[in-house]
């Protein structure tokens, strides 16, 4: 299993991980099989995504931000929480000839909702050389 360290900068943002998790499967050998991404934090999440319009992430972010009426809740963060639900915290890719399968206008990110903060995302390639 490989652990990716991965900082976030602002409370909410999209980070791309992308060509870190396709160089930790690179690292592994495995030429055909599959890795499984998982995401151990319950204010944040994992999704595919556009990847070539960087006014998207922020629609995407606004949009998530929307779903909440804006009140006080019981729990200081609370809308971290309950965004983070609508998320995935993993990820399956096929993996052929080395590289993680993903489509032209695809990438990897890990939606921080909380932060900044340092994000531990862990990594499994199962398959053969």
């Amino acid at each position: 299993m490989i652990r990716l360290k991965v900082q976030t900068r602002y409370k909410s943002q999209m980070v791309d991980i992308t060509s870190e998790v396709t160089e930790a499967v690179i690292k592994r050998g495995i030429k055909r099989g599959i890795a499984t991404l998982f995401l151990p934090h319950s204010t944040a999440g994992l999704v595919i995504f556009e990847n070539s319009d960087i006014s998207l992430r922020r629609e995407f972010l606004n949009t998530l931000n929307s779903l909440l009426i804006p009140k006080e809740y019981l729990h200081q963060n609370a809308p971290a929480h309950l965004k983070s639900a609508f998320l995935k915290n993993s990820l399956t890719f096929i993996v052929e000839e080395g590289q993680i399968l993903l489509g032209n206008w695809q990438n990897i990110f890990l939606v921080e909702l909380d932060g900044p903060r340092e994000r531990t995302l862990l990594i499994k390639v199962i398959g053969g050389g």
